[in-house]
């Protein structure tokens, strides 16, 4: 696939994301996107081929590299960068929309397209959650399907066809076993923003609305002081008007 339109998609995400949410994806295109690209595809490029087993019983390297390598590591990483990026279109999507809404009706409905509130909120914290998901779901897929974080050198099969048990190696463990590590520390990375962003837009929008209630009981009890300040005004003028009418009255 052509990862620069994925690159291109997502650029258009930066301008509607919190600082933290640039923060995110910037470690999303430069430790993830242009290391799968530039090293992790060479890497991982001719991993069955280089996979061998001290035996040369047909269909037996075939069987034992699918047991230990159900799926491959590096399209498994594949899907999840794409996985973790797509959520973020869903704000795209929704500005696009409030765009078109504007065009249809021809008037001015929003304040800001872009602005984080209402629909627009609700959809970006959708996003942030799909996203923490999606990261700790693959983590915890890799965990189950390989056993663990880790590529060990050898490793021993006894499925059949192989006739008895064979040792089997696996090429450039440790170069692997340290692109491993990095996948796994830039996806704990990830959450942690995303966490962080998450707890952050909460945190803004409760003290916007806590500003916005005071604001309001504040303006509610100035005008009910106004309005006992006029109707105490008004009842002493009107007393006024009554001692005036009553004073020559008696003096006739």
């Amino acid at each position: 696939m052509s990862w620069s339109f994925l690159r291109d998609i997502l650029s258009g995400v930066n301008k509607y994301s919190t600082n933290i949410g640039r923060v995110w994806l910037s470690v999303v295109f430069i430790f993830r996107l242009l290391v799968y690209v530039v090293a992790a595809e060479n890497v991982w490029k001719d991993e069955q081929k280089e996979f061998e087993c001290n035996i040369k019983q047909p269909g037996c390297e075939n069987v034992c590299f699918d047991h230990f390598f159900p799926i491959s590591q590096v399209r498994l990483w594949a899907l999840q960068l794409i996985m973790v990026s797509t959520p973020s279109l869903l704000v795209v999507l929704h500005v696009a929309y409030r765009d078109s809404r504007e065009k249809r009706h021809n008037k001015k409905l929003y304040k800001n397209t872009g602005s984080m509130d209402g629909g627009l909120f609700c959809t970006y914290v959708l996003s942030l959650l799909f996203k923490i998901v999606f990261e700790f779901g693959f983590l915890l897929l890799f965990y189950k399907l390989y056993g663990g974080f880790s590529v060990p050198r050898l490793v021993k099969c006894d499925i059949d066809p192989c006739p008895n048990l064979v040792d089997c190696y696996i090429s450039k463990p440790t170069e692997k076993r340290i692109f491993l590590y990095f996948v796994v520390i830039t996806s704990g990375l990830c959450i942690v923003l995303n966490l962080s962003e998450l707890l952050y837009i909460i945190f803004k929008a409760f003290s916007k609305c806590c500003v916005k209630k005071y604001a309001d009981k504040l303006s509610s009890r100035q005008c009910g002081c106004e309005k006992q300040h006029r109707s105490v005004d008004q009842d002493i003028t009107l007393q006024q008007l009554t001692n005036n009418s009553i004073v020559p009255t008696v003096n006739s």
